[in-house]
């Protein structure tokens, strides 16, 4: 670790190595490197087996995951644009495939896609630690459920309840959330290969007019990269309502979160329920 710069500390402390990984350089540059390479073979399955040839995507397969990052950052201060800094480190390692690499497409034909491949590795990753949680919660509701405890509203003294009853409330939240998981994973879509605006001018005139060739290169590059669809129509990016859902459900997980954390924190003051406490913990 570096010492001499800002460290965040929600990342150090609470991130998982896995989801740490998913937003890491290397991922996302390794990813850039595997949509240029389902461009090309899309490309040449498609006929363009005159501009690219079986020892090119080879070759590009071969340096996919060996990212030379001085080469990168040197050309991008060089020419400020980070896309065509890796398109150039790239082509460095793939002398053979230089030419091709990018062919027809713009900076965020990588950018989108590798964005829209992050998005549906975190949630997997988060509806699993999620569904873990819910099993967790529900032993525990289960477990307790005949031990009578006393019910608060404005955290006054109610009517009795129990243990087990009082946690099925964030049981059923939780629930509530992984079902809005679950209905946005089926909402990620490739980007896919739509050209520079959304028009694939560059990809019909690769094809030399051929609309159903460019149709299917999109639907090729998505399957490809492992989408099960792909948005209809794009400008340079894909729609941003996707993002808006992905923070609101995070959001809502995030109230869920809160609600469970607070309500456990004053009950420990009143010595009802506690939160754990490690052996050594200061």
């Amino acid at each position: 670790m570096n010492h001499n710069i800002y460290q965040e500390p929600l990342v150090s402390r609470y991130t998982s190595k896995e989801m740490q990984f998913i937003f890491s350089e290397q991922n996302k540059f390794a990813t850039w490197r595997q949509c240029w390479i389902a461009l090309a073979e899309a490309q040449y399955e498609l006929g363009l087996s005159d501009i690219i040839k079986p020892d090119m995507l080879s070759e590009m397969k071969a340096a996919a995951q060996d990212i030379n990052f001085e080469i990168a950052a040197a050309k991008e201060k060089e020419i400020r644009h980070d896309v065509m800094a890796h398109v150039f480190a790239f082509g460095q390692q793939c002398p053979k495939a230089e030419p091709i690499i990018h062919l027809g497409a713009t900076s965020q034909f990588v950018g989108c896609n590798t964005d829209l491949l992050n998005q549906k590795k975190a949630l997997a990753l988060i509806k699993k630690s999620l569904i873990n949680l819910i099993a967790n919660l529900r032993n525990f509701a289960l477990q307790y459920k005949g031990q009578a405890t006393l019910g608060y509203t404005h955290y006054q003294p109610a009517q009795p309840t129990t243990v087990g009853k009082r946690n099925t409330i964030y049981l059923q939240d939780l629930l509530m959330d992984l079902d809005y998981i679950e209905h946005l994973e089926t909402q990620i879509k490739a980007r896919g290969a739509k050209g520079t605006v959304g028009t694939q001018a560059t990809f019909l005139e690769l094809f030399k007019g051929d609309h159903e060739k460019v149709r299917k290169l999109d639907e090729l590059v998505a399957a490809k990269l492992g989408f099960n669809d792909i948005f209809a129509v794009t400008g340079q990016t894909y729609t941003r309502k996707l993002d808006m859902k992905t923070a609101e459900t995070m959001a809502g997980i995030g109230a869920t979160a809160h609600k469970f954390a607070v309500d456990l924190r004053l009950l420990s003051n009143l010595k009802v329920q506690e939160e754990p406490f490690a052996k050594n913990q200061v």
